[in-house]
């Protein structure tokens, strides 16, 4: 099973770290706030409270030769700049690390980032893109390799239930829907699809362009 780790359990590193336990993934979570630990702790089976510039700590859990760790810090900018630092002396590969600005994002690369993302900019086009295009389709990069899915139910979907959809896209998750003008974060399998349903997949970049044939 792969590992991925998460620093950082703000808004979107929480929201990354439980969407990415639903895959055949092994999520660490680290923060250094026992509250977000605790939270996190019912969706992932390994989460700790770490300080993420100590080297010796993040070795301690297991945060070293990994394929991918997403750094999720704030505002601190000078943690997630040492965060990384850390990361990269212990070997591991691809570093995905969250910018709040442009300056802070030229700084990861020069010390190692394989990519820096902007949360809030990757927001702000999705939101442009459905203004203007009025888009029944949109799709986020979460990382290198993972994608987010967004869509109105359209006859595909529609009258049949979350567990049948999964079982039909078996290498993409429902991680989020929309019905009755509820957003539901707990998946209930036996929801059935309604016209104007909005569903949200989770899943591997590479099993996308195979979902789009089948939709």
């Amino acid at each position: 099973m792969k590992t991925i780790a998460v620093i950082g359990l703000g808004r979107f590193g929480f929201y990354i770290a439980k969407s990415l336990s639903r895959l055949d993934v092994n999520v660490i979570a680290v923060d250094n706030d026992e509250k977000r630990i605790q939270e996190i702790s019912e969706y992932v089976d390994d989460a700790y409270i770490v300080d993420s510039i100590n080297k010796q700590a993040l070795e301690e859990i297991g945060v070293y030769n990994l394929d991918t760790v997403i750094v999720s810090i704030g505002e601190n900018i000078e943690a997630s700049i040492l965060t990384v630092m850390a990361l990269k002396d212990l070997n591991n590969k691809r570093i995905i690390a969250k910018a709040i600005n442009s300056t802070h994002g030229e700084i990861l690369t020069k010390i190692g980032a394989f990519k820096v993302i902007y949360p809030e900019k990757i927001a702000g086009r999705m939101l442009v893109k459905k203004l203007i295009d009025n888009m029944s389709v949109e799709e986020i990069d979460v990382s290198n390799t993972i994608k987010m899915i967004k869509l109105v139910a359209n006859e595909n979907f529609i009258y049949k239930k979350i567990s049948e959809i999964e079982s039909e896209f078996k290498n993409l998750k429902i991680i989020s829907y929309k019905t009755d003008d509820i957003w539901r974060m707990e998946i209930n399998p036996s929801h059935q699809v309604k016209k104007d349903d909005i569903l949200v997949f989770l899943g591997e970049s590479k099993h996308i362009k195979d979902f789009y044939k089948k939709i």
